[in-house]
Formats: C-alpha cells, sequence, structure tokens
C-alpha cells in the first residue's frame, strides 16, 4: 500500500534588522507601553485585539485572520542568554544555534543534510534571495538560491567553459559571506554545480504555475510566490527560506515599518491562500522570525537594538494561540532596559525539527531544549 502522507515542508521568514516585537504585538493593556512610546507607540483603539491584553499592529490583517483560524502561533519573549545587539553577530547565533562561540554550520543546512543525507536531490533546500543564508550553509549541502523565478537568468543552461567559470565566480561572492572564503572554495567545488543544476530545474516551476491569487509587486510577496510555485511543483523542496529586510529603525520607525509589516502580512495571507486553492497547505508550517527586538522605552523617532523578540509560527498545522510570557515591562524587571527573554530561540527551533519535520533535533540544533506545543 503506497503511503499518501504528504512530506513536511518548512518555510523560513528572516525579517532583517530588528522587527520591533512591542508594535509587532502590542500590549495595548499596559500603561507602560504608552509611558515608554510617546511617539512609536500604536494607539490602543488601533491595534486588532488578540485578548483583552495584547493585540496585533493594525497593518497584520491577514496574520490576525490566520491567528483567528487557529494557525498562528505568537511565541513570546524569545531570545537567548547574554544577548547580543550587534546585527551581524545576533544573526550569526540564530542561523547558527551558537551564542557562546563563532560556528559556520547553519542549522538549517544540518536538517537539510539530515532530510537527505546523501544529497540526491539538489532542491531540498531552496533560498529566495540573495546569496545564502549562513543558516542554510553546510559544505556538502547544496542550496539552490534565486532572485526571481521567471527572470532567472544569471546562472541558467551553463555550457562551455568560460560561462561555468562566470557562473562559479557569481557563485564564489554569493557563498562566501555566509561560509568564508576557504570553506566557499570547499563547497563549490563539491556542491555548487549541484545548487547550479537545482537553480535550473527551479525555472520549470513558473512555467506549469497558475493561480488566481493576485500578488502584490513588493519584494516579499513575489518570494513567496517563488515559494507556492516551488512548492505545487512538487520538487521535493523540503525547506524553503527567504528574508524582508529595512526594519533597522532608529529613527523614522513608524512611516518606514508600516507598509514593511502590511508587505509582509498581505504577502503571508496570499501565499496560504495559493496553497489552500490548490490544496497544498496541510503540510506547511511557516517559521517568522527577526535576531532580536527593539529597546522598551523609544528614542524620540524610532527604537535602538534591544532584546527578547517574538516568533510567529504560521499554516494549518499549527496549534495557534500565545506561548511563552509576554516580558514585562517594569524597569525592574528589564535587563538594561530590554525585555527580559522567556524562551530559548533553540526550544523553537527544537521543537519544529522533532514534531514537525520528524528528525532528531540534537542533530541539528546541538543541544536538547525543551518542547513547545505549537505542533
Amino acid at each position: 500500500m503506497t503511503s499518501t502522507k504528504k512530506d513536511p515542508i518548512l518555510v523560513v521568514v528572516q525579517l532583517t534588522g530588528g522587527s520591533d516585537y512591542m508594535n509587532m504585538v502590542v500590549p495595548y493593556a499596559d500603561s507602560l507601553y504608552y509611558d515608554n512610546r510617546s511617539t512609536v507607540g500604536i494607539p490602543a483603539e488601533d491595534v486588532l485585539p488578540i485578548n483583552d491584553r495584547f493585540g496585533f499592529n493594525p497593518t497584520l490583517g491577514a496574520v490576525k485572520d490566520l491567528y483567528d483560524q487557529g494557525q498562528v502561533a505568537v511565541i513570546n519573549g524569545v531570545g537567548y542568554p547574554n544577548p547580543n545587539r550587534s546585527h551581524f553577530r545576533a544573526m550569526d547565533i540564530w542561523h547558527t544555534c551558537e551564542p557562546e562561540k563563532i560556528a559556520t554550520e547553519g542549522w538549517l543546512g544540518r536538517v537539510i543534510r539530515d532530510i537527505d543525507p546523501h544529497s540526491e536531490n539538489v532542491l531540498t533546500g531552496v533560498n529566495f534571495g540573495r546569496g545564502l543564508p549562513r543558516a542554510m550553509a553546510l559544505t556538502g549541502v547544496p542550496v539552490a538560491s534565486v532572485a526571481v523565478l521567471e527572470g532567472y537568468g544569471v546562472l541558467t543552461g551553463i555550457s562551455g567553459e568560460e560561462q561555468r567559470a562566470r557562473a562559479l565566480d557569481i557563485f564564489e561572492r554569493m557563498y562566501s559571506p555566509a561560509i568564508g572564503t576557504g570553506a566557499a572554495m570547499d563547497y563549490l567545488g563539491r556542491t555548487g554545480l549541484d545548487a547550479l543544476k537545482g537553480a535550473d530545474i527551479l525555472k520549470t516551476a513558473a512555467e506549469s504555475y497558475s493561480s488566481t491569487i493576485e500578488y502584490a509587486a513588493t519584494p516579499i510577496a513575489q518570494s513567496l510566490r517563488g515559494m507556492a510555485q516551488v512548492i505545487l511543483k512538487d520538487l521535493g523542496t523540503r525547506v524553503l527560506y527567504t528574508s524582508q529586510g529595512g526594519y533597522d529603525t532608529h529613527a523614522n520607525q513608524v512611516p518606514v515599518q508600516t507598509p514593511l509589516l502590511s508587505d509582509l502580512s498581505v504577502g503571508i495571507g496570499d501565499f496560504f491562500a495559493d496553497l489552500r486553492e490548490h490544496d497544498a497547505a496541510d503540510n506547511v508550517m511557516m517559521m517568522v522570525f527577526t535576531e532580536f527586538g527593539r529597546r522598551v522605552k523609544d528614542n524620540g523617532s524610532g527604537s535602538d537594538h534591544g532584546s527578547g523578540g517574538a516568533s510567529y509560527m504560521i499554516g494549518q498545522p499549527v496549534n495557534g494561540g500565545m506561548y511563552g510570557e509576554y516580558p514585562s515591562l517594569k524597569e525592574e524587571d528589564q535587563l538594561d532596559g530590554d525585555l527580559h527573554f522567556n524562551v530559548d530561540f533553540r526550544s523553537v527551533y527544537s521543537t519544529i525539527v522533532d514534531r514537525w519535520m520528524g528528525l532528531d533535533a540534537r542533530s541539528a540544533i546541538g543541544g536538547i531544549y525543551e518542547h513547545l506545543d505549537f505542533v
């Protein structure tokens, strides 16, 4: 008897620059929020209420709709001991699961390796965007990186030594930031051409795709559309990644983050509507994360690097609701003007790897962490 059970798929959306958690999930019933945020605070009457204490940013309408259907888990107060406020270091920590030391092996690279130990499918992992996130980088593990499926011409149909050399040169520039220059050359030798081959195959996903969903022309929506195309093409892709930049708002926060969050929410809503239209939503789970939150107190027109953020799990397989405790805004409970974390980010990862992907989280995460009940 053949099994009809579909393989679990993980989609990761990185909000680059430190998205403001307190303005995504607003503690609108807490007067301390408004005491600290006289300019960037979201008015209580504007939030989309989750309950009588917290509400979503008014731009997150599509996410709120999914939440109301039980398909969004908000994991509050996510972080790690001794938080780092450098974008690059903080992102490295999230990508490698190593808060204490510099590491290059990406946690999703290890997940992809454990799903497909012999690299039989060059499309097990696919990144939408320029370069490769360190989270997916692991020597010997091919990951196809594409900008936009339709216009994907740089590395396609490689023939002849000159074109191949040019393609590898582009690849070297793409992969070096993620895994270091020496490792990049090693990576190219073993896996670069596999990843190129994967990128070639991906082109076909756009050709056979049709949908009634009209995605917006924003970068995040187009990346999510590309992901839907790849999932619907059934190429065996299990891990998909993309990022949305622009969240580092030390000034003009409200006019900058409002359209970003709107683009994000609309794109996520369209992505899941597209999967539902094609009866393909029941085995896809999305994680949205950012490297850190912002400071409790605003700085006038923006907010500075903080700690203790949130992660969001979205999709039909998710047990929706609020998880973890929203960190206290009381000054005596803060960590030097920052929110205290309550949930180690590796608990989120471990839950995904063990309970959703069906793998051994110790291999990918490097330890044993408490599971959450969002799966």
